[in-house]
């Protein structure tokens, strides 16, 4: 029996969404409630899924104690990476911005966004939640991922059998919750459908939809730029000023892994390639590339986080949101803590891209237009992820005095 991919199910049900709310506009709430229910399971995962993720792999990292100098090098290198990435993914989108002029005609639905009252400092105040169970409920990311991370990591703190019985509990809840999420993410074709026919429908004339088809391109071309960008200035400059090493040969030897990460969108499924590329190839030790890169490809996610800044910011600028400075922080922030925990979700692109929007009060129907072109752009950045864990390795390899294979090569 003929089994059709997901992202070819998925620009399937693009083509037919389209097709119907042009066609079919006075019928477009026949199938619109396929895409309510399938945003409504969506949220119903979010919280259970993003808190057992992160308490899980955080506690999953091992001790406290062992992680050590590596350990800390290794995290102030990701998150300085992922920031970076984060903040060419910010710049790029504000030059190019290619949403603007898109309107999609929503935006007196969404004029109350979640922190368009608050200050900067009321920002930071609310990562610390009063009632976490409240914070919960109301879905607040910020606090959600804060409380997360603490308890994941003072998990590793208590006595043995408690930590034992705790990550046991952790990692069987995020496996249910993987389950779930898979059986959710099953519909996701009739939701695009039904998203898609809606936005159609809801556009007064075919060149709206032409206008939104043109905007969807230069939204393509912007995450390229901005991971282009990231992957050829921002990282191979941490190389050599870094690690002193050269970013072209580097680069040579990683060449099979990049490629693999290409055609598959899988850091995971690319992990043995790129640690046979690092350690054998490139020269570094066993122990750098044993520890840094399997939890890089679990918890360094540059070219994820990149584009999910430029597609939140997209969304915004479509729906005529204009998202202030502290709304744009908060865009970064949540992006980069995001990414720590959705890294080993399935399709963790479509659910960093539900809890960043949630984080600013965002319409997540805005998904669909992004989701009907994320397969090329998922292939770009998870090119950039595995790059960038394979420079972590490099770095953090050269900082502990190491000397690699390809500094003797001519």
């Amino acid at each position: 029996m003929l089994k059709i991919k997901l992202h070819w199910q998925i620009l399937i049900a693009l083509f037919l969404g389209v097709l119907y709310g042009m066609f079919l506009t006075g019928y477009v709430d026949y199938v619109s409630w396929m895409g309510t229910l399938f945003l409504r399971a969506l949220k119903m995962v979010i919280v259970p899924l993003i808190l057992s993720s992160i308490i899980s792999g955080v506690s999953n990292i091992g001790t406290a104690e062992n992680l050590g100098r590596l350990g800390f090098k290794t995290f102030v290198y990701y998150v300085s990476t992922s920031t970076l990435a984060i903040i060419t993914g910010l710049v790029v989108v504000n030059l190019v911005q290619p949403g603007v002029g898109a309107d999609l005609g929503l935006a007196q639905n969404v004029e109350h966004l979640k922190v368009t009252e608050r200050s900067f400092v009321d920002t930071l105040y609310s990562i610390i939640p009063t009632n976490i169970v409240e914070a919960m409920a109301k879905g607040e990311m910020l606090a959600l991922i804060f409380f997360a991370i603490l308890f994941g990591y003072f998990i590793m703190k208590v006595e043995h059998k408690y930590k034992t019985q705790l990550t046991d509990f952790f990692n069987g809840v995020f496996n249910v919750m993987m389950a779930i999420t898979m059986f959710v993410i099953k519909f996701t074709p009739l939701g695009i459908l039904g998203i898609v026919a809606k936005v159609v429908a809801d556009q007064a004339s075919a060149g709206g939809l032409l206008n939104i088809v043109g905007k969807l391109g230069l939204y393509m071309i912007s995450v390229a730029l901005a991971l282009l960008i990231h992957g050829t200035v921002t990282l191979p400059a941490i190389l050599r000023f870094v690690g002193k090493l050269n970013p072209i040969k580097y680069a040579k030897v990683m060449t099979t892994p990049l490629l693999t990460a290409f055609t598959t969108s899988s850091s995971n499924a690319t992990l043995p390639l790129t640690m046979e590329a690092v350690e054998h190839d490139a020269g570094v030790s066993n122990k750098i590339t044993s520890f840094t890169l399997p939890l890089g490809a679990t918890v360094n996610m540059d070219g994820t986080a990149l584009y999910e800044c430029v597609a939140a910011m997209f969304i915004a600028q479509a729906y005529g949101i204009d998202l202030s400075f502290t709304q744009q922080i908060v865009v970064v922030i949540t992006a980069l803590l995001a990414s720590i925990g959705a890294a080993g979700v399935p399709m963790a692109g479509l659910v960093m891209m539900t809890i960043i929007l949630s984080a600013v009060g965002l319409p997540l129907e805005g998904i669909g237009l992004v989701l009907t072109v994320d397969r090329i752009l998922d292939m770009m950045r998870t090119v950039i992820n595995v790059w960038s864990d394979s420079c972590g390795a490099a770095v953090i390899a050269k900082t502990e005095g190491e000397t690699l294979k390809i500094e003797e090569t001519k």
